[in-house]
């Protein structure tokens, strides 16, 4: 295995909801598609198109909680609001996502009215069927992603900010701490140990407008796309303005924040 002495998960994040604010938690159960939660719902306009942030750049500002053992979901609003109920799983509806149409239910409920309301035109809260399909890369079995937390401090740095960036504006589901920035890249094609978890990067992860809104208003403040064109150009990579990598889940298993990181 690559020695990489004390690197280990230094953060676990999902988007219970895909588009909404990410959730932080302390320890996921990895299974082959991904965590079974994670993006397991997403919002979808009339014609049941998935709507991300890139569409409706306020969803970024809504907090999602979703206790999988109650079925309750609440959100938190940008205004401070909360929007809360059971769920229940309403009409099927075939969602198109990445050029994918993939099975799903209309969720009946006040969340729709809510969310239409933040988006100034008509939307609908769905749940996929399966687990995974709304992952980034879902047609290519991409369960998991990864970005070494000290390419958060490269970015700022590209960027004339300060403080490292925040994690949440990538939308990655680890973070590696105790390795090098970007020494995620080398990892694609190799088996990576996180946890009791194995997972085997297979390419970079291009990154787009999203990147540039605040995790915690929705507004963008952050040119992260031009920071990424100036320090990352000279770079070989699988996709353009790349930061972290998505990965397929070769074992599944527990990954809990300060598991070890060994790469093979």
């Amino acid at each position: 295995m690559t020695n990489h002495p004390g690197a280990r998960i230094a953060w676990i994040h999902v988007a219970p909801i895909k588009a909404l604010a990410i959730q932080e938690l302390q320890q996921v159960e990895l299974g082959l598609k991904g965590v079974e939660n994670d993006r397991r719902f997403c919002i979808v306009d009339p014609d049941g198109r998935m709507l991300n942030a890139k569409r409706v750049q306020r969803f970024v500002a809504v907090r999602p909680h979703f206790d999988d053992a109650t079925g309750r979901l609440l959100l938190e609003m940008p205004d401070g609001s909360m929007v809360e109920g059971a769920i229940a799983l309403g009409r099927p509806i075939t969602v198109s996502i990445y050029g994918r149409s993939v099975g799903a239910r209309a969720i009946d409920g006040p969340w729709a009215d809510a969310l239409s309301a933040l988006a100034d035109r008509p939307v609908q809260l769905v749940r996929f069927d399966s687990p995974g399909e709304g992952v980034d890369r879902a047609d290519e079995d991409a369960g998991a992603s990864l970005l070494a937390e000290e390419s958060l401090r490269a970015i700022a740095k590209a960027a004339g900010v300060t403080a490292p960036v925040d994690p949440r504006r990538f939308r990655m589901l680890f973070g590696v701490a105790g390795v090098e920035a970007h020494a995620e890249d080398a990892w694609i094609g190799r088996a990576v140990h996180i946890g009791s978890a194995v997972v085997v990067p297979g390419g970079n992860i291009g990154r787009c407008v999203v990147t540039t809104l605040d995790p915690r208003t929705g507004r963008s403040n952050l040119d992260t796309l031009a920071a990424l064109a100036r320090y990352r150009k000279e770079e070989v990579t699988s996709e353009p303005l790349a930061f972290g990598v998505w990965a397929r889940v070769a074992q599944a298993g527990l990954v809990r924040i300060g598991d070890a990181v060994h790469v093979a």
